[in-house]
C-alpha cells in the first residue's frame, strides 16, 4: 500500500503517468455497472466521425466544383489578355513578339471581339462575336475540342463561316451549312441615315462548353472577316494567351504590365472572373464555419459522457484520492477518457471522409439508381455529377481542429473530476 502511495506522489503535472493512462482508458468502456455511460461514449464518437466525414466530403466537394468550372472557363477563354483602351490595338505585332518572350506564356494570338446581333427566320440573338485565327487559337484553348458539329478550322478567311454555341444555335433553329445574318453596330452613312453592317455567314461548326455564357451568346469567325465586319483595318481588339501556370497569372500580368506602353492593359483570368471565384471562396468559408457546428454538438455530447462519468465513478475517484492520487491525476485520467473518444470519432471521420470523396463518383451513381433519383438533372444543371477534390491538407485541419475541439470539451468535466472530495463522496458508500 505504501509502494502505491509513494507512486502516486512521484507525479508529475505534465507527463502522464501509466496508471493515469490504464484507468483512463479502463473508464471509456464501462463493463460492470453503467453500460449507459458506454453507450454515450460510442454515440459521442459517430457523432464525432460523422461531422468529420461530412466536413470533409463537402469541402471536397466544393473544390470539385470550382476546379471543374474553372476548368470550363479557362477552356474557352485565354489565360490573359493584352488589350487596348477604346478596344482598338493598332501597331500590335510588336506587342505579341513581345507578349510571347514571357517565359510563363506557351502560346499568343491576336483577337478582335465585338457586339452583335444574329439573324435565322424569325428568331433574332444578341451574340459576342469573336474573330480568331483557327490554327492559333487551338495552341491557347480548347474550343477546338468543344466542337461538337463541324471544325473549327472551318473557319477560313474569306470564306465568312461561323461556328454557333449550342444553345444559341438552338434558340435560333439553325443547322449546319444554313446561314444566319450577323448584325454589327458598325454602320455605313448613307442619305436614309446611319445604317448597320450586315453580312451573311454559313454556319460551319457548333460547339458545346457546358456554361450558359459561352453556349447561349458566344459566336466564333475568322479573324479577317471580323476585321472587315467591325471596319477594323489591320487593327486588333488584343492579344490572348495561354500560361505554363495558371496560378500564376497575377505575377504574369503584373510583370507584362510593366513592359506595356502606355494604353495597353494586363487582365489576368482571376481579374476577370474575380466576383465568381470571391463569392466561390466566401461560399466554401461559410460552409465550413456551419459544418464545424456538427463536431462542436459531438463535443457537447464529449462533456455530458465525461459528467456523467465524473458523477458514476465518485467513490472511484474518492479511493483514489486516498490512496495518494493528486486532483491533477484525477483530471488527467478523465482527460485521457475524453480525448480517446475525441481521437478515435476524429480518425473514424478522417478515413471515412477521405474514402467517400476518393469514391464519390462510384456512391453517388449507387444511390440514384437504388433510390431511382437524379441529384442532378442533365436538363437542369451544368455539372451532372458530383465532382471531389480532395485536398489532403483541409483533411489535416479538419482533423486537427476536431481533436482541439474534443480536448477542450474535455477541461470542465475533468476539472470538477479533480476537485472531489474523499470525504464527501464516500459518505453516503
Amino acid at each position: 500500500m505504501w509502494q502505491t502511495v509513494a507512486l502516486f506522489h512521484q507525479r508529475d503535472y505534465f507527463i502522464l503517468q501509466p496508471y493515469e493512462l490504464f484507468i483512463g482508458l479502463r473508464y471509456t468502456r464501462a463493463k460492470r455497472r453503467n453500460h449507459f455511460i458506454s453507450f454515450i461514449s460510442l454515440i459521442s464518437m459517430l457523432g464525432m466521425g460523422l461531422g468529420v466525414m461530412a466536413l470533409i466530403v463537402v469541402l471536397s466537394v466544393m473544390n470539385g466544383f470550382q476546379k471543374e468550372i474553372r476548368a470550363r472557363m479557362l477552356g474557352a477563354s485565354p489565360h490573359l489578355e493584352v488589350v487596348a483602351d477604346g478596344g482598338r490595338m493598332e501597331d500590335w505585332q510588336p506587342i505579341l513578339d513581345k507578349v510571347a518572350q514571357n517565359p510563363q506564356v506557351l502560346a499568343a494570338a491576336p483577337y478582335v471581339a465585338g457586339q452583335g446581333m444574329l439573324s435565322f427566320g424569325q428568331s433574332v440573338q444578341g451574340v459576342m462575336v469573336r474573330g480568331i485565327d483557327p490554327l492559333r487559337e487551338t495552341a491557347i484553348t480548347e474550343l477546338a475540342n468543344k466542337v461538337k458539329i463541324g471544325r473549327l478550322d472551318s473557319l477560313r478567311s474569306t470564306e465568312f463561316g461561323i461556328v454557333l454555341g449550342s444553345d444559341l444555335a438552338r434558340a435560333l433553329g439553325v443547322r449546319m451549312g444554313e446561314k444566319v445574318m450577323l448584325i454589327a453596330p458598325q454602320g455605313s452613312i448613307t442619305p436614309a441615315g446611319m445604317m448597320p453592317r450586315l453580312k451573311q455567314f454559313r454556319v460551319v461548326g457548333i460547339f458545346e462548353i457546358g456554361m450558359a455564357p459561352y453556349d447561349n451568346s458566344l459566336a466564333l469567325i475568322n479573324i479577317v472577316d471580323a476585321q472587315k465586319l467591325f471596319q477594323m483595318g489591320d487593327a486588333v481588339t488584343g492579344i490572348s494567351t495561354k500560361l505554363r501556370d495558371i496560378d500564376k497569372a497575377p505575377d504574369v500580368a503584373g510583370e507584362l504590365q510593366r513592359q506595356l506602353p502606355q494604353g495597353l492593359y494586363a487582365n489576368d483570368w482571376t481579374h476577370q472572373n474575380s466576383n465568381y471565384f470571391s463569392a466561390v471562396k466566401m461560399e466554401k468559408k461559410m460552409m465550413f464555419i456551419i459544418l464545424s457546428l456538427i463536431v462542436a454538438v459531438a463535443a457537447f455530447n464529449i462533456v455530458s459522457t465525461l459528467v456523467m462519468a465524473v458523477t458514476d465513478k465518485q467513490a472511484d475517484i474518492a479511493i483514489l484520492r486516498t490512496l495518494g492520487a493528486s486532483p491533477a491525476s484525477i483530471m488527467k485520467i478523465f482527460i485521457v477518457q475524453g480525448v480517446v473518444i475525441g481521437l478515435i470519432g476524429t480518425l473514424m471521420g478522417s478515413v471515412g471522409g477521405i474514402l467517400l470523396a476518393l469514391n464519390l463518383n462510384v456512391v453517388v451513381p449507387f444511390i440514384e439508381h437504388l433510390f431511382g433519383v437524379q441529384f442532378l438533372a442533365k436538363d437542369v444543371y451544368y455539372i451532372s455529377e458530383l465532382p471531389s477534390d480532395l485536398r489532403y491538407h483541409e483533411v489535416i485541419l479538419v482533423s486537427g481542429l476536431s481533436f482541439l475541439i474534443s480536448l477542450i470539451a474535455t477541461l470542465y468535466p475533468s476539472y470538477r473530476a479533480s476537485k472531489t472530495q474523499p470525504a464527501e463522496a464516500l459518505r453516503y458508500e
